[in-house]
């Protein structure tokens, strides 16, 4: 079965469009990487609010797209914009629209 990520974060008052836009950068390889899905999501009740959902083929996949230098780099961009207030659930993928590979 694929592997799940469900993750928030909150950024710094208006500096969400900049973490959106760290966040979607990297995208075009992400297949190739073994991921399924990527989604960014805007929290529609809170202007400083992202949600990330993800669907890789498993965790090792994910796991290895974090230790990617262009990942380490984007992450370390990304924390000063961010209050340190994060969420995350990981997930055994059952199924669903998109969800198979």
């Amino acid at each position: 079965m694929a592997y799940g990520y469900i993750g928030s974060m909150r950024t710094r008052p208006g500096r969400r469009d900049e973490v959106v836009a760290i966040l979607l950068s990297g995208t075009d390889r992400l297949g190739e990487l073994g991921c399924r899905s990527y989604v960014v999501g805007l929290a529609a009740d809170d202007p400083d609010a992202i949600v990330v959902t993800e669907i890789w083929e498993s965790k090792e996949h994910h796991d290895a797209s974090l230790r990617l230098p262009e990942t380490k780099e984007a992450i370390a961009t990304a924390m000063p914009l961010l209050t340190g207030e994060f969420t995350s659930r990981e997930l055994t993928i059952a199924g669903g629209l998109g969800a198979d590979g």
